[in-house]
């Protein structure tokens, strides 16, 4: 995912907690949401974007995007 905005690892440690897995459960939902997508070929689905311009601010990855949609989708969050 170059060229796009990249975020902290999820295994990295922090001040507060351990880990960011630590705050989600084994059994949440949005873990099926993450492999889901991860299985996805964005590509092929006819997301444009995921061959980011060489030119600007990075954007973010559609897939961290569709995560996010289908999470917000899943429990009702506008």
């Amino acid at each position: 995912m170059k060229r796009f905005v990249e975020g902290v690892a999820r295994d990295q440690g922090g001040l507060f907690p351990a880990h960011l897995e630590d705050f989600v459960a084994d059994d949440n939902p949005v873990r099926a949401v993450d492999a889901f997508v991860d299985k996805l070929d964005l590509r092929a689905l006819g997301f444009e974007a995921v061959d980011p311009s060489a030119t600007g601010r990075p954007g973010y990855h559609p897939a961290v995007l569709l995560k996010l949609y289908i999470y917000g989708y899943l429990n009702a969050i506008p």
